[in-house]
């Protein structure tokens, strides 16, 4: 990226150039920080970030769009097995097959897997299917069965979906917790069934848990990209936590009309455009539209200083297309006559009090 060094007049600036370093390459605010690169912000660079941007968006998009997993039963799942031809086997087990469960808490009626993974089955005992298909359950239970019954002929289905589920929560009008089925569920469905998305979420900000591994999902990106959101499968045990836009603010200080945080819009995005407008624009009696800066990553331990001279034509352009990262400052430097008048306002009252002095002592 293209370095500079800051403009003329910019010496009282809190981005002064080092007197210790070369003053093309690196900014300092004072002697007790460390010197940082500040870059020219123009159109090439724009595109080269947004380059990089779409790339690595790309990139964590297909390594999550895996292909989904037959669902297997778990701990929990309720079954409900028919054994056809053979009434006594239901009749066995009573009416818990046919009757409904009449309190909301109590399971669906049917064979509930233990926690142990195992399920108990007349003539077959007790059988472990923790861990396997529906196609499966069922071929076993026909092997067992058929020690006593000439070709049995025997259906599975999950009557209640239990063992697996995902967690939503954050910016989403009905936050919970989802079962999973043997339908695979997208990152779409699981929003959907979440109530879809509050007013005040970020959607280019999705913090996914998945085998304790965090990763934040840019949606509005990834749509750019055109990669269907479809496409991204749920797992089991995955944690979707939606963020809230304005925990991912910005703050424009310095000679502007309003310093204040600045908030994404829906999508997720701000520009420096953005940012500087909520702010009610700059100051245009104190601001010196040549120091326009962009501080970012000051907590990562890797700053980066991003310089746009505002006179420039195209100016408005850039910070139009420039795109703000969550915790970006903004500062707008004032002009020579408003440093020279703040120095002065500080040298009065000192010059005031020693004036009176002498006179006192006189």
């Amino acid at each position: 990226m293209p370095v500079s060094s800051l403009p003329a007049g910019a010496g009282a600036s809190p981005l002064a150039t080092n007197s210790d370093a070369p003053a093309s390459t690196v900014a300092d605010a004072t002697q007790s920080t460390p010197t940082v690169p500040v870059t020219e912000l123009d159109l090439a660079l724009l595109k080269e970030m947004q380059g990089q941007r779409q790339s690595a968006a790309m990139e964590q998009a297909k390594a999550l769009a895996v292909a989904p997993q037959p669902y297997t039963i778990g701990s929990g799942d309720v079954l409900q097995i028919v054994v056809w031809d053979h009434p006594e086997i239901a009749a066995a087990m009573g009416s818990s097959q046919i009757q409904q469960s009449v309190r909301p808490g109590d399971p669906t009626s049917g064979f509930v897997v233990g926690q142990d993974g195992n399920l108990t089955f007349p003539f077959a005992g007790t059988v472990h299917v923790s861990g396997l298909r529906i196609e499966q359950i069922q071929k076993h239970l026909s092997t067992q069965l058929a020690r006593f019954f000439v070709n049995p002929q025997v259906t599975v289905r999950v009557a209640s979906y239990r063992a697996q589920e995902i967690y939503v929560e954050g910016e989403v009008h009905n936050p919970g917790v989802f079962a999973v089925n043997d339908i695979p569920m997208s990152l779409y469905e699981a929003i959907a069934r979440a109530g879809g998305f509050s007013d005040a979420a970020d959607q280019s900000d999705l913090q996914l848990v998945r085998g304790g591994v965090s990763q934040r999902l840019n949606l509005t990106q990834i749509l750019a990209n055109g990669l269907s959101p479809s496409r991204l499968y749920m797992q089991p045990g995955d944690h979707l936590r939606v963020v809230a836009r304005d925990e991912n603010d910005v703050y424009v200080m310095g000679e502007v009309m309003k310093p204040s945080s600045a908030i994404p819009r829906r999508t997720g995005r701000i520009t420096l455009a953005d940012a500087l407008s909520q702010a009610g624009g700059v100051n245009p009696s104190t601001s010196d539209a040549a120091e326009m800066f962009v501080i970012r990553g000051t907590l990562n331990g890797t700053p980066q200083v991003f310089h746009l001279d505002g006179r420039s034509p195209v100016a408005m352009l850039v910070a139009k297309e420039f795109d703000l990262e969550p915790k970006d400052v903004v500062y707008v430097d004032g002009n020579g006559l408003v440093r020279f008048s703040r120095v002065l306002s500080l040298l009065l009252p000192a010059m005031s009090v020693g004036l009176t002095a002498g006179v006192v002592a006189k």
